[in-house]
This record gives C-alpha cells, structure tokens and sequence, in this order.
C-alpha cells in the first residue's frame, strides 16, 4: 500500500493514515487505521474497528487503545455512531463521550461535529468513503460517512451547511479529506444507482465510466470531492485518498473483496 497523497506512519506493527492538510492546521489529532496492529483474529484481523460485526469486544476495545495511544487521543473521549447510510449529522459534545462504546450509540447517524475539546469524532468503514472536516479558524471538527446513498444524500454538503448554521464556519476557512474508499477501478454499479446521481447533477462531470448493458464503473472520491467544492470548500483546502480499498483488501477492510466478511476501518478526529 502506497499513497501520494496521505501520509502513512508506522508504529511497531501499527499503520495508521494521516491527512497532511489537516497536521498542517495545527488544530487536530486524528488518524484513518488500517487493518494492521491490532489484535482481532480471523476475518477481522487484525485492527477491527466495529463492536457489531461479531468480534471479541475485547479485542475491538483494546484496538482502539493502541490506535488513540499512537495519535494521543484517549479512548473515554471516543463518540460512536450507528451509521445507516443516511445524510443525518448531529452536534455532540463532552456529554456524549462514552457514546457507542459504555453507552448507547446514536442511531441512524452517519456524521458528527463539535466545537469542544476532549471529544473525539469516530466513523466507520469498508469502502465507503470517508469525510474529515476542520475549521481552523471556528475551532470546528466534524466527520461524515459517505456511501454512494449517503454521497446521493450529499452528506459532505449537509455536513458543511450544518457547520456554517451551528457555529458560523465559513467554508472558505474549512480544510477537508477524503479518504481511502473503493476506487473507480473496483466499484462497478448499474442504472439505478446511475440515475440517483444524475438527478443531483453528477452524471456528466466524469465521476462515471460507462461499461455498456447499463453497468458503470464508479468514483465516489470524485463525486464527493465535486460536493465539497460546490459547497464552498476551497480544492486546494482538500485532501483526496489515491487509496482504493478493495485494490488494498490486505491492509484495508473492504465489504466488496471480502463479501462482506470483514471488520471496519475507522476515521478519528479531535480538537487540540
């Protein structure tokens, strides 16, 4: 696995994803895991992310103390959502910390956003793509999970709306990444799911490579990046993932590569 885009670290067997745009801010902490450091067995090895996919809690709990341990976020600080596939971003924060993990998870929520310190943003994946947000200027996180519904819902727009709404962000002033998600080379999709992004306006700005009998190949970072920019962001404030995570199924749980036997990746990010 190699990236032009992204910086990878290596802690011991740990390999953990950072965003350069977001170091530079100097606002966060945060990390994109890998599947590798951790100590799930089987289908989940071994950095598994994911209480729900049948694996040993406490082999998921102790896995996100190794990640948060490399990048200093504790784990206490953690807020999990139940992800659905839905545009529906919530405001949390320092009362929420627990949520997913010693207390109930907020259900049908695909995004979060805080202005606090000591709460630590977390989605999941597996070859949905991932959004990371932060406003520098605001003191602004927030993180979102985009599928090809959610990435329809535009989620990466209600995220950036949501910030300028609750806390006033400018999107000029917010640094974006996506991440590592299944690339246009692995993620083939037929004419329904092609006609849900044309009616956003998606369909001709070449996020899609038709294969003939209705099939297409698909590029959701594009389509997401396209989102982000019509919503204020500036492109040179984002960071693109040149990761595909099916092409990668070693280092990356990827649902397609595996049929759905897998665990998760996941996204953290915390204010400074």
């Amino acid at each position: 696995m190699k990236s032009n885009t992204l910086t990878i670290n290596t802690v011991g067997d740990l390999v953990y994803i950072t965003f350069p745009k977001l170091t530079a801010s100097g606002t966060v902490r945060h990390a994109f895991s890998t599947r590798m450091g951790g100590v799930s067995k089987d289908k989940f090895a071994s950095m598994n992310l994911n209480f729900n996919r049948g694996d040993e809690r406490s082999s998921v709990l102790k896995n996100y103390e190794i990640l948060c341990g490399a990048v200093g976020i504790d784990t206490k600080d953690l807020v999990l959502s139940h992800q659905t596939h839905t545009n529906n971003v919530k405001v949390v924060g320092k009362s929420d910390c627990g949520r997913g993990i010693t207390k109930q998870s907020f259900e049908d929520v695909d995004g979060l956003i805080t202005n606090e310190r000591g709460v630590a943003l977390v989605t999941q994946y597996a070859d949905c793509t991932p959004l990371l947000f932060c406003d520098p200027v605001k003191r602004v996180i927030a993180t979102s999970h985009a599928g090809w519904r959610g990435t329809v819902k535009e989620i990466g727009k209600v995220t950036v709306l949501k910030m300028r709404e609750e806390f006033g962000c400018d999107p000029k002033d917010i640094i974006a990444a996506i991440g590592p998600a299944i690339g246009p080379c692995c993620y083939e999709v037929d004419e329904p799911v092609f006609e849900e992004f044309k009616k956003i306006g998606l369909c001709d700005s070449g996020i899609f490579e038709s294969k003939g009998n209705g099939h297409y190949m698909l590029d959701l970072k594009k389509a997401n990046f396209e989102i982000l920019v019509k919503s204020g962001i500036l492109p040179q404030n984002i960071d693109v993932a040149d990761i595909c995570t099916c092409c990668n199924a070693a280092e990356m749980h990827s649902h397609r590569a595996t049929k759905g036997e897998r665990g998760n990746l996941a996204a953290i990010i915390e204010l400074l």
